[in-house]
Formats: structure tokens, sequence, C-alpha cells
């Protein structure tokens, strides 16, 4: 009754325009209902939200976004802005292909025209189906669309490089196919160059049911955004103190498009890399890490690029390339930003993390937490097809798997496989620089530790390697049967595997990667259930300098063995008696 009356008020009042409108796109006429509020204005936003699978833009409206205390009526005549409902074709949407899109762009031009909107404030949502129509347009639109919404419909595409940072908000429950919604967000997490960890509002609003997640900012700025809403299912949130239509507007209006400022995009380092150094205390060092970016300016040109290490200006470029270089031996994670600032003044931001990390002891498989993901710092190859973490939505071939047998011995565990049976052309490798982790290793004793099952083949050997980066070459090798075969499906019960123990030493300081090799058969397998990387002792290297650049070539420079050395590279050398090691 509530709902009605003011609903009724809002109409008889003259707050605002509600109705139903047609417009003909590829020769079909589609329909939708738009919100107009009175005194409008020029210059206003627009929000246009899709309804889900077998729905339509009346239940949208007047079922989803209402409740006793609130109507998006009344969200969109407080803020002044125009909301569409648009309708579906048979209640549906093309979620991968053109039809909606251009849909879509034509309602975009129909209310340009009749309400002066602006295109820099246009905002597009959709529930379920609607939601996954929302994905589909992030690649299509995000020139012309400055914020997406997507409520309960997961992402059925991947970014593609070309596609701008995109703020990106997500609301579900958990009682609805939560477990997909990670995987979903984690490539859009990485195009935006967001951090990988989330900060997280538990209790949001005052409301003991819902938690907020924020990856950013990334790229020019952007976030990505989760509302977690514990136990809830397939639908809208009405909370009175989470109210999806006001989540949905204030999460959007916080972004413009704004073409008159700069645009900037960090190529290198990706956000997430991570740098892992053992040596002994006070002895770490990180390679060198170039920092390159991109900035544009659409309506004049670029004055100056500024890199930062957090707030610590690093460098500073008038012109291109803009590049500059971040060498530190402080560990923990560091926020590279980079602003670029036009002719105007204005600005724009661009942010990665990358991770100086100097443990005595790493547990490598922490991260084998999300089924179906390939974690960063892995890679591997089944004689077939290469892989590249951090990557997901993996439903076959090199992946995480999850457990959900009882007993079971692991509850997650990396896949990996040897199709055709050649020696060394089925592996997972930790460490290439490809897939976002490096590990230096300075002279010393180590022990691996690893649980490893078999996953279909029954006692097929693995082959553990602890491989030079720069060439491949084995210094310690371990070959090992498991005992233990899942058997092909993540619901079977199987025992816990043993602990195996790999001991090995390093003679030279440099950049190495753990390699395992699954058995020289076709379809060998292997699931790596625990992997830990501990340094027993070191090898004291006297190290008296560390440089970043060629020895003087006036002086002779000589390797630890006392040879005489014309071009040295990388390493430790010995210089006018002094230990040097060149990065």
């Amino acid at each position: 009754m509530k709902q009605a009356i003011l609903f009724l008020f809002l109409l008889i009042g003259g707050i605002l325009s509600v109705k139903a409108d047609n417009i003909t796109v590829n020769g079909t006429s589609r329909s939708y209902n738009v919100i107009v509020p009175k005194n409008l204005g020029e210059n206003r936003p627009l929000l246009i939200f899709c309804h889900g699978y077998n729905q339509d833009a009346n239940w949208m409206q007047n079922s989803e976004f209402k409740n006793d205390n609130v109507s998006m009526e009344a969200v969109c005549d407080t803020a002044k802005f125009v909301c569409v409902f648009p309708n579906g074709i048979d209640r549906a949407w093309d979620t991968g292909g053109d039809r909606d899109i251009n849909f879509i762009k034509a309602i975009i031009e129909r209310m340009v025209t009749l309400h002066k909107i602006d295109r820099n404030r246009i905002y597009l949502g959709g529930f379920s189906m609607g939601g996954m129509l929302t994905y589909n347009a992030i690649n299509k639109m995000s020139d012309i669309i400055a914020a997406f919404v997507s409520c309960s419909g997961p992402s059925v595409v991947t970014p593609k490089a070309t596609t701008r940072p995109v703020p990106i908000l997500h609301i579900q429950g958990t009682a609805d196919n939560w477990g997909g919604v990670q995987p979903a967000l984690n490539p859009w997490i990485k195009h935006n160059g967001c951090p990988t960890a989330d900060k997280v509002v538990s209790n949001y609003n005052g409301f003991s049911g819902a938690k907020m997640h924020t990856w950013g900012p990334g790229n020019d700025g952007v976030e990505v955004k989760l509302l977690e809403l514990k136990d809830k299912g397939h639908w809208i949130c009405k909370e009175p103190q989470v109210y999806t239509g006001k989540e949905i507007w204030n999460f959007c209006k916080r972004y413009s498009l704004n073409k008159t400022a700069p645009s900037v995009r960090i190529t290198a380092p990706t956000t997430g890399v991570k740098y892992v150094s053992f040596a002994p205390a006070g002895e770490s060092t990180f390679p060198d890490i170039t920092v390159t970016a991109t900035a544009d300016d659409s309506n004049g040109t670029i004055e100056k690029v500024e890199f930062f290490d957090g707030t610590t200006l690093l460098a500073t470029c008038t012109s291109k390339p803009y590049k500059t270089t971040f060498a530190s031996t402080t560990t923990g994670k560091h926020t590279l930003k980079v602003v670029a600032t036009d002719n105007d003044g204005e600005t724009g931001t661009a942010t990665v993390e990358v991770t100086l990390q100097a443990p005595t002891t790493l547990t490598i498989s922490s991260a084998f937490t999300e089924g179906g993901a390939l974690p960063a710092g892995w890679t591997t190859y089944d004689s077939s097809e290469r892989r590249v973490g951090y990557g997901s939505g993996y439903s076959s071939g090199c992946r995480v798997l999850q457990f959900t047998g009882s007993p079971r011995g692991l509850n997650y565990g990396l896949y990996f496989r040897n199709i055709n049976g050649t020696a060394h052309q089925g592996w997972a490798k930790y460490g290439l620089s490809d897939s976002g982790t490096t590990l230096s290793l300075a002279p010393g004793h180590y022990t691996l530790k690893y649980k490893i099952c078999n996953w279909n083949i029954s006692e097929a050997p693995v082959e553990l390697n602890i491989e030079k980066h720069a060439s491949g070459t084995s210094v310690a090798t371990q070959t090992y049967t498991p005992t233990i075969n899942i058997g092909n499906n993540p619901s079977n019960s199987f025992d816990v595997p043993r602990q195996q123990t790999f001991e090995f030493d390093i003679d030279e300081q440099g950049d190495y990667v753990i390699a395992l090799y699954a058995a020289e058969t076709g379809w060998s397998d292997c699931i790596l259930g625990q992997l830990i990387l501990a340094a027993d002792s070191y090898v004291s290297t006297g190290v008296d300098v560390v440089q970043h650049s060629s020895f003087n070539a006036d002086n002779e420079v000589y390797d630890l063995q006392g040879r005489k050395v014309s071009n040295p590279h990388g390493g430790i050398y010995i210089q006018d008696g002094k230990k040097v090691w060149i990065k």
C-alpha cells in the first residue's frame, strides 16, 4: 500500500515523468520505460538498467527497484538523472553479439536528443542476464559508458587489451553461485591495474549481512567493487541500509569519461608482480624494475609525466617515451604511481602494486585457493597449450582443482599433465618472468617440501628440478613416484599424501625456477598439493659492493675462481680486491 501511495504521489505531484516509449533499431521496434525528473536541467546523467531473463522493464522498475521506503523514481528525482529500463526481445538479451549493444546505443542517442544528457556521465547496469549483457558491453562501449554495474550477472567475456580501464560494481548474494564471482572479476581487476588484494568493509552501511570489497585505485583511478550479501539469493537487495538503486547511483556518480583530462596507463610492470629474494639478512637484492607508461590528451598536450613510489618522486618525463627505473631494497608492497599533467593543468593517474619479498620460508602453494585458476607466479605447458598465471575460468587442462570428497587429503591442488608423453613436454614452473614472479636465490643450502598425487594415471613419476632462469640448466633434480591416485574426479575421497623433502645447494647467486615435469607417457599427470621452499643456511658471499652498471674497463675483473673476465655481466666478481655484485 505504501508503495502505491508513493508512486501515485510522484506522478500526481508532478515530481517526475514515467512513461513507456519505442524506438526502431535495425528494422525492429524496441520498447523501454524511462524516468525523467521534473526540472531535470541540461547536462544531467543517464542510467540504463537491463532486466533479467524472462523478466521485463515493468517488473524491473516496479518490483525489484521498489520497497516500502524508497523507489528508483525517488533516487532519480533526488539526484536529477534519467533512468531507462529497456525491454529485451522475448524477455532475453543477446549477451555475446551486437543486437542489444545497438539497442543501448540507440537509447543513448534518443536520450541525448530529448534531454540533453551529459555524454560523459552515461552508466549501464543489469540484473542476472542483464548483468551478463553489461559485461559484454564493457568491451564494446567503454568509450561511451563511464561506469558499469552487474547485479547477480556473471561476466561472460574477458577484457580486450584495447578496452580502457573501467569502473565496475558487482552485487551478489552468497547463496547465488557465489563461488563463481571472484574468478569472473579477477580478469577485470588485472585489466584495470588494480591491486590484487581487496580492502573489505564489513557491516557495510550498518547492515550486518553486507560486506563491500574494493580493489583499487587502478589505472585512471578506477575501482572494482563487490558488494557481498550474506545468504541472499538471486534477487535485488532492498534492505533499508543497502538499497540497490542507491548503491548503483552512489557508485556510478563518482565517474565521468571526462574526455578533457589526460588518459594514462602503466604498461609495465603489471600489477601484482612479485620479486622474491632468498639471501642472508641485509643482503637481499632485487632487479631493477623498468616502469613504462602511455599518456594522451584528447584536447591538448601532455606537459609532464611523473613517476612515484608511494609519495616519493622517482622521475619526471616531459617527452616520450615515458619510463623510469625503480630500484629498491625495501621489502613489502610498493605502490608505483604515474601522474600525467596536460597543458590545462588537468591530471590523470595510474597505479600498480609490486611486492619485494625477502623470506626465509615461502609457502608457494598458499596461492592454491581458487578452482579453475592458474595462480600468479606459475606457468604450465601440457605439450599443447601454454598457460601463464594469473589466469582463471579454466574448466579443463592445467589449473587448480578444488576437491570436495570426504575424507580428502587436499582442499586444492595444481593439476598439470603431459599429453603426448614426450620428455619434459608437460610441466608446471614457478618463477618464469612472464608469470609475474621472479625467484632469486643466494648461495646456500635449501629444502623444498612437497606433497604430490596423481590425478588419473597411477604411479606416474614426477621429476622436480631447480633450474637457472636464464638458461634453463638444471642445478638439482629429484624424481618421486606418487602412491595416491585421486581417480579423475574432484569429489572422490583420497588419503593425505606424504610430505616429501628435496634438499639442494645453490652455488651461484641468480634467478632460478622451480620446475615439475610429468612422466614421459601419454596423458601422465600430477596434482601438486603442497610446495614450501626454505633456506637452511647460506654461504657467506662477503659482497662489498652492489652496483647496477658495468665495471670500469680500466680495472681488471676476475670471477670467483680467479679467472680474468673481459666482459662481465650479472653475478659476483672480484675487482680491486673487493667482491662486487653487478645486477
